[in-house]
């Protein structure tokens, strides 16, 4: 994003972990289910099983007790946002 001349800002989720109206613009504008949201190895690490989460109501309140597990970045512009993993899916905001 440098290299492109896009201004930005890096939220450190650890030390900042999103509110839950964070987390539910994030999926809005994602336009994902939350699941989405659970990055697999992280959510591994929890002994838990993705099976075990029967809502999205439940996926939100996971992801703000563990905010390690969300699958990131999560990179907003405007009214976009992209999970940029890989991180060439920037380019999907920003082109």
């Amino acid at each position: 994003m440098r290299d492109r001349g896009v201004e930005f800002d890096v939220i450190k989720y650890i030390e900042d972990p999103p509110t839950e109206a964070t987390l539910r613009r994030f999926v809005e504008l994602l336009q994902v289910p939350p699941a989405d949201m659970l990055h697999p190895g992280s959510f591994a690490k929890l002994g838990r099983d993705i099976g075990e989460i029967d809502s999205d109501e439940a996926l939100v309140a996971l992801l703000l007790e563990h905010p390690e597990v969300m699958n990131r970045p999560v990179c907003l512009l405007g009214d976009k946002a992209v999970i940029a993993r890989p991180a060439e899916r920037i380019n999907e905001i920003l082109d």
